[in-house]
């Protein structure tokens, strides 16, 4: 039985490897961050990556989807609710706030290139993001056929990772694109 909280130790390495990385974090930053030994992070969880892997997998289901939960629950205004929370993290004067999404980090990072298991984490995160954000646009927008639905659900899902891209390394300009979707939200397919 370890004498550790598990989901304190994700909690305290996500840090790390949202800051650094995968490949830029090194164990040693993992041991003073979780007050783990080497050899109890090894025996938690197999590896470095492993422990990486049970991040993505916490990351996933504490803040993606916690966020995502509220769309397509009827709510007209879900959409512009989950930009809104996504602007103020992003403007929060905050460690994460700058840090991007996680999960869209990875997937843009060298590991994705080279591990099966990362494209398909991300590809699945997209995939459940658009889909929420489809529905949350036909809430919305129940005026708009259903081709229309989705080709607007696009362009807004497009803009979310375009905005939490940015966030790392611009954060105005991630603010500006987020601030765009209500607009693209209420003017697509008037005159």
């Amino acid at each position: 039985m370890p004498s550790f909280e598990r989901s304190a130790v994700v909690d305290a390495a996500r840090d790390v490897f949202w800051r650094r990385g995968y490949a830029e974090t090194g164990i040693a930053e993992l041991e003073e961050a979780t007050g783990l030994t080497r050899s109890s992070i090894y025996n938690a969880f197999g590896s470095k990556r492993g422990l990486f892997d049970a991040v993505l997998s916490a990351y996933l289901d504490d803040v993606v989807r916690t966020r995502l939960r509220p769309l397509g629950g009827g709510d007209p205004g879900a959409l512009e609710a989950y930009v809104d929370d996504m602007r103020a993290a992003i403007d929060a004067d905050a460690p994460r706030a700058r840090l991007g999404c996680l999960l869209l980090n990875a997937g843009s990072s060298p590991l994705a290139s080279d591990d099966a298991d990362v494209r398909a984490l991300v590809s699945a995160y997209a995939a459940e993001m658009r889909a929420a954000i489809r529905a949350a646009v036909a809430d919305r927008r129940p005026d708009l056929t259903p081709d229309a639905v989705g080709a607007l659900a696009a362009v807004c899902a497009s803009l979310v990772v375009a905005g939490l891209t940015l966030a790392r390394a611009d954060r105005d300009a991630a603010l500006g694109t987020l601030a765009s979707i209500p607009t693209t939200l209420e003017s697509w397919g008037r005159a």
